[in-house]
């Protein structure tokens, strides 16, 4: 176990080193946030009917999926250094190492994500804590709360960690990852809550969607600290978290397995 934690440490320390990319970065993601934010309050103030969510709670939504986006995105699919160890046949190295290739590769996903987003959330939830109501980020309704949307995000983590290194385990077995990228892109983006929230998607759709491992990505977290999700439905929303942590892992390890014994490695 000590050699994946310190390949965790090792690509979070990396990650680290790119302040000056992550800071440019805050720039469009704050526009993004107040655009996104102004948009659905014209719709607020348009509409007639009563809100699925409140205006405050949906601009925490909405600030919180800004601040962790490196953590829950998938359209970088995830990780550029594993796709390129797969298509340029470094992997042949990786498998040389007496070590999971798999273990390695998710502590390594989930230490640079885990450094991306610590460059990004702190400034970004501090300033939505300073701006005028109604764009101002809204505090979790109690210590309580806060802890359980603590386990949600770091549960949402996992899952779409567990989802990706599914991905990098099938791209073994292609020739590009172009088409699995090309489909993740705005596929998983609404899955997951990305695009529209979950509570503005109609039943029964949307209790298909929370179903499904996309649904136990960012779309807990960010419901448990805006207070959308609590109480019962929060907890049934945490089991699942685990249930698709262990059935993603699962299978992942054994496309995974299945395609170290099948791999061909182009070139020379």
């Amino acid at each position: 176990m000590k050699k994946y934690v310190s390949f965790f440490k090792m690509r979070f320390q990396v990650g680290l080193q790119y302040r000056s990319a992550s800071i440019a970065a805050l720039t469009t993601q704050f526009l993004w946030g107040i655009m996104e934010i102004a948009a659905y309050r014209a719709i607020y103030l348009s509409s007639g009917k009563e809100p699925p969510m409140e205006f405050s709670a949906l601009v925490s939504y909405i600030w919180l999926k800004e601040a962790f986006l490196a953590m829950f995105n998938t359209w970088i699919a995830t990780d550029g250094d594993i796709f390129s160890v797969i298509m340029n046949g470094d992997v042949a190295y990786e498998l040389c190492r007496p070590i999971s290739l798999y273990r390695m590769w998710f502590a390594k996903s989930v230490g640079g994500r885990c450094a991306t987003a610590a460059l990004k959330c702190v400034p970004i939830i501090s300033v939505a804590a300073l701006l005028p109501r109604p764009y101002r980020i809204s505090a979790p309704e109690s210590i309580t709360a806060f802890c359980f949307f603590l386990l949600t995000l770091f549960l949402g983590l996992l899952v779409t960690v567990s989802f990706c290194m599914l991905v990098y385990a099938i791209t073994l077995f292609t020739i590009s990852p172009q088409g699995l990228r090309a489909l993740l892109t705005g596929a998983v983006e609404f899955l997951s809550g990305a695009i529209i929230p979950f509570p503005f998607i109609p039943q029964p759709v949307r209790g298909v969607l929370e179903m499904l491992p996309f649904g136990s990505m960012q779309n807990v977290a960010l419901r448990v600290y805006s207070g959308s999700l609590a109480g019962g439905e929060a907890l049934r929303a945490v089991w699942l978290q685990i249930f698709w942590i262990a059935a993603l892992v699962l299978v992942g390890r054994a496309v995974c397995r299945r395609a170290e014994q099948r791999m061909v490695v182009q070139g020379g």
